[in-house]
């Protein structure tokens, strides 16, 4: 008995091991597919990221005959984060640099390029460069600020140097205004309000047709 016994053991560890041999390609043949569906989707990840790039947010400006394009989107959701705390420096509340008069949609369509121009500037020479503060978090979304109306400003300049961006006389007495503005206010009060007036501007350029 005991014998029939080992014997009917050795046979069903037989049969065991059979069955464990017979199913290890099956279950490596699974792994080896699932290995190959992950790989397949790695790569098309990595194709996807390498060749896809960023157009929610992309505007088209036209400016007469000076046609750019700029990501709107993206400066504005950098100044959206500064914006209540640049604003709530502001302490002039009747005064406003980018009034509706001197905007980019009141201007003929000729010398909208040669007013956006000149208001980069001013933002570029006298707004960013001077406002001060300890949050290095404000200044980091200034810098950025800054480095896409430098870009939107050579573009301008492009067009100026092609013959496409002329500034007459409707356009430099719009800057003018702009200027004269900006200047009667403290150099400090002036900063602030032109930061704060940055919606104005990103809206103007937002509105262009």
């Amino acid at each position: 008995m005991i014998g029939s016994l080992l014997a009917g053991d050795r046979l069903l560890g037989g049969q065991k091991h059979q069955h464990s041999l017979s199913s290890a390609p099956v279950v490596s043949r699974l792994q080896h597919k699932m290995d190959g569906s992950g790989l397949a989707l790695c790569l098309l990840a990595a194709v996807f990221c390498l060749f896809w790039t960023p157009s929610a947010g992309l505007k088209t400006l036209h400016l007469g005959s000076c046609v750019i394009t700029t990501n709107l989107q993206e400066m504005r959701n950098g100044f959206s984060e500064i914006r209540d705390h640049v604003q709530a420096e502001d302490e002039i509340i009747d005064v406003r640099i980018l009034r509706k008069m001197v905007s980019l949609q009141d201007t003929e369509p000729a010398g909208q390029c040669c007013l956006l121009r000149h208001v980069l500037r001013l933002y570029l020479d006298k707004v960013f460069k001077n406002y001060q503060t300890p949050d290095h978090h404000i200044l980091r979304k200034l810098s950025s600020l800054a480095n896409s109306f430098l870009t939107i400003k050579k573009d301008l300049r492009l067009c100026h140097d092609r013959m496409t961006c002329p500034c007459w006389e409707e356009a430099m007495e719009k800057y003018s205004r702009i200027l004269s503005h900006f200047e009667e206010l403290k150099p400090r009060e002036a900063v602030v309000k032109a930061l704060g007036e940055l919606d104005i501007l990103l809206r103007w350029m937002e509105e262009t047709e």
